[in-house]
């Protein structure tokens, strides 16, 4: 679980067992992966050099992050001589401050956001509510779950929990600005929010933002989003403040050419974004620009020589969207800003130890989530990874003699061995009485609670059964 996150401190394994009992939800999460799995399919399909761009932006984002200190010096002093003004944020702590600092010195009580994953990783507007200061989410699915009184449950598509019918619902409720009649026509709410968006677009005059890239050699920023949302966010208030993770940081601007190929792609399945938007620290829109970078557990992630290929993730969401775990359990269940695969091996780690312990086996380690990452990061390695570090920490004796025996199973002898013992004592495990007692033994319940044992019949010399 994500401290702080949805103030449940419940573990993944509670969260799931109840997620599965929502039939509608379980609906919505497959109609909705399924749609954007297909799209990405067919035009990732298009690319003749697709493996060939997977890999160049793995290794430029691996070899970022071998140099993460001299990229972030770099951009801190071009974005400055832009005239904007760079702040550093150890933890979530102080990057709200910071934010919230910025707005009560100019007398600002309520702001506008887009891009704001990052942000809900640090409970941003939670702690600007408390400052009396009230943050309006403008991307149309961040609206829905606002709304709603949630937390996103999809790191692209907030609201993928629900349907149609169920937003049409909450915008009769919520949005005074919802026409009589209101139907779920995706065009109809769409312009419904629209309108109750507007007002907010054209009166605020701060507006806080995230950002998919940071580039090192020219102070440039870079969001790419679909609806709009993000221009008006990044232009039309005085102030913009961008809170970024360190890991967004690349080197050149050429780079851009690479993944602006990989990520639209993957996450929602277009060619290119609708609104690709850059600024540095003058021109156009904002009168003063900030951007606070971000490490919040990022530099004792970069440490795990094994772990830190997580922070090369460029938030497409690809990995959630073919997860047989995420899409029948949603993501909720992960009680993490940054839910599904990616969520597992990144959470865990942000947090750091004791945290989140039971992410790393919310998986199959079916490995379909490696295969479509954009930056070709291997989840199940270290998922793995992670498994071993808390086994090693948690490990409880049964479970270490459980594999030590494993282990002696592997030479031929013990395999010998073992099958004998098997032979015993398999009939009394298979009994309908046994099976009963190891539902309530603290050493067995946790593997017979899902699974009963085979009765098995071993095979003897002669191959006869």
């Amino acid at each position: 679980m994500a401290k702080g996150y949805s103030g449940v401190s419940l573990p993944f394994p509670t969260l799931a067992k109840e997620a599965l009992k929502d039939t509608q939800l379980r609906n919505n999460l497959a109609r909705a992966t399924t749609t954007i799995r297909n799209k990405r399919a067919n035009v990732v399909a298009e690319v003749a050099d697709w493996e060939e761009l997977r890999q160049a932006g793995h290794d430029i984002k691996m070899a970022s992050l071998a140099n993460l200190s001299t990229h972030l010096a770099r951009f801190e002093a071009e974005f400055t001589a832009a005239g904007g003004h760079v702040h550093w944020a150890r933890n979530s702590a102080d990057a709200c401050e910071i934010v919230a600092k910025i707005a009560l010195e100019n007398n600002i009580k309520d702001v506008v956001k887009v891009k704001s994953l990052t942000t809900d990783e640090i409970n941003l507007n939670e702690f600007l509510a408390k400052k009396g200061i009230e943050a309006k989410e403008t991307d149309l699915a961040e609206l829905i779950v606002q709304l709603a009184d949630e937390h996103p449950s999809h790191i692209l598509v907030p609201a993928i929990h629900k349907n149609r019918d169920q937003i049409r619902d909450l915008f009769i409720e919520k949005i005074a600005e919802a026409p009589d009649g209101l139907t779920n026509n995706p065009r109809e709410l769409a312009m419904t929010a629209r309108a109750h968006l507007r007002r907010r677009f054209l009166s605020a005059r701060m507006a806080v933002s995230g950002a998919n890239f940071a580039i090192a050699e020219s102070g440039t920023l870079c969001v790419v989003e679909s609806e709009g949302n993000g221009r008006m966010c990044l232009t039309l208030p005085e102030i913009l403040v961008s809170v970024v993770g360190i890991e967004k940081i690349l080197p050149a601007w050429n780079d851009l050419e690479v993944f602006l190929q990989l990520l639209p792609r993957s996450s929602t399945g277009e060619r290119m974004n609708p609104y690709t938007s850059f600024w540095t620290g003058k021109g156009d829109g904002p009168k003063s620009r900030h951007v606070i970078l971000l490490d919040n557990g990022r530099v004792q992630t970069l440490a795990d020589e094994h772990g830190r290929e997580a922070l090369a993730c460029i938030r497409c969401s690809a990995c959630m969207n073919v997860c047989p775990v995420y899409e029948r359990t949603g993501g909720h269940s992960y009680n993490s800003v940054y839910p599904g695969p990616i969520g597992a091996i990144i959470t865990p780690q942000l947090l750091g130890p004791g945290e989140a312990k039971t992410l790393p086996f919310a998986s199959t380690l079916c490995g379909a989530c490696y295969d479509v990452c954009p930056v070709k990061i291997n989840i199940p390695k270290i998922l793995v990874h992670l498994r071993a570090k808390e086994n090693k920490a948690n490990g409880k004796l049964a479970e270490k003699f459980a594999m030590r025996g494993a282990a002696l199973a592997l030479s031929p002898k013990g395999l010998q061995i073992l099958g004998k013992v098997i032979g015993v004592i398999s009939p009394i495990l298979s009994s309908e009485i046994m099976q009963r007692i190891s539902r309530v033994l603290p050493v067995a319940k946790k593997w017979s609670a899902f699974r009963d044992i085979p009765k098995t019949r071993l095979i003897r010399k002669g191959g006869r059964k």
